[in-house]
């Protein structure tokens, strides 16, 4: 079919590594600061603790999946095409549409799902970095699904340990606005705290240490890396709640690094960092993002519609519903991009 849009060319040799330092930086110095600060100034009040997720629908959160209508394209066929188009809308009118109904249906299963939907998508989204940025050459497919299990774990199951009571509030802002409701589950007494955190401890521990043997000479500063991150997430929601520290992820920890890999596939993009032209990169990414973000907030406003929000804490709860819908085909095209580049091997 005729290309919709043609990106010009470029190097394909072009080392995505160039990008190395923004997409640790951004994360590392924000949960870095957070965990030492928040100790020293907690509580917050619910303005402040929902903040970074309520920032999240412009600073990079919305925007990060928005790309999705031209990344799938570019992943594809090297270009934004008739064809690739038309694949991305058809996934999120059949995946988000169904979705979006299972919450109305069955709001707790829906919660449940977009758990463990969002538990894999982060974990996922850590294999490029590591393998195209860090260097972890170590990634085999035993390591890959392990390091999903851990860093999709860190933000999704060490908060539960950290904060039973506050993980089991934000899961009753997702249902109640349908009518659903969460009950007494044991994994919210304290007790199972200890037992989620032994388990998942040694999940990550036998993670690392298998990574290390693995790992050859040129990538022994790469699971260095990989160890010092998922050291400091740890740390970081074991002592920051949830939502304040899930939403400072969500903007500058995933979403920054996935802008980075799906910014990379447009060359005009890469020429413009290859040029040292971080500006107009930042500013094309930008623009493309754009409309699909917009159409993103007009369906949230349409929940916001339907279910009326009167807390803060109950209109980001609708606002995570409303990132839900869009993530189950965000995560299936993320999926489709890993297998173009040769992830999951």
């Amino acid at each position: 079919m005729d290309p919709v849009v043609t990106d010009s060319t470029a190097n394909r040799t072009d080392d995505p590594r160039r990008l190395a330092s923004l997409v640790q930086w951004t994360g590392w110095l924000a949960l870095l600061g957070l965990a030492i600060v928040y100790p020293l100034v907690a509580p917050l009040s619910d303005r402040v603790r929902y903040l970074p997720l309520l920032a999240s629908v412009g600073a990079f959160g919305l925007p990060h999946g928005a790309l999705d209508y031209v990344a799938l394209p570019r992943a594809l066929d090297d270009r934004v095409t008739v064809r690739g188009l038309g694949i991305v809308g058809a996934l999120y009118a059949v995946l988000g549409v169904g979705y979006l109904a299972l919450w109305w249906l069955a709001p707790l299963p829906a919660a449940i799902l977009f758990i463990a939907l969002t538990w894999f998508h982060w974990g996922q989204g850590e294999l490029y970095v590591l393998r195209d940025i860090f260097g972890a050459t170590y990634l085999d497919r035993i390591q890959q699904v392990l390091t999903i299990v851990v860093r999709g774990g860190l933000p999704m199951l060490v908060p539960l340990i950290g904060f039973p009571d506050r993980y089991r509030a934000v899961l009753e802002t997702f249902v109640a606005p349908f009518g659903g409701t969460v009950g007494g589950w044991p994994l919210f007494d304290p007790g199972a705290g200890l037992v989620l955190a032994m388990v998942f401890g040694t999940i990550t521990v036998t993670t690392l240490l298998r990574g290390r043997r693995l790992a050859r000479d040129g990538a022994k500063q790469a699971w260095r890396l990989d160890a010092s991150e998922t050291a400091l997430l740890w740390v970081a929601f074991l002592v920051v709640e949830p939502v304040l520290a899930i939403g400072v992820y969500f903007c500058l920890w995933h979403s920054v690094r996935h802008l980075g890999r799906v910014g990379w596939l447009d060359g005009r993009v890469r020429s413009a960092l290859a040029d040292g032209r971080w500006p107009r990169a930042v500013g094309r990414v930008t623009l493309e993002a754009a409309p699909p973000t917009v159409a993103a907030l007009a369906l949230i406003g349409g929940l916001f519609v339907a279910l009326p929000a009167t807390t803060v804490a109950g209109a980001t709860g609708l606002y995570l519903v409303g990132i839900a819908v869009l993530t189950l085909p965000h995560t299936a095209i993320v999926t489709w991009i890993d297998r173009r580049q040769g992830l999951w091997l």
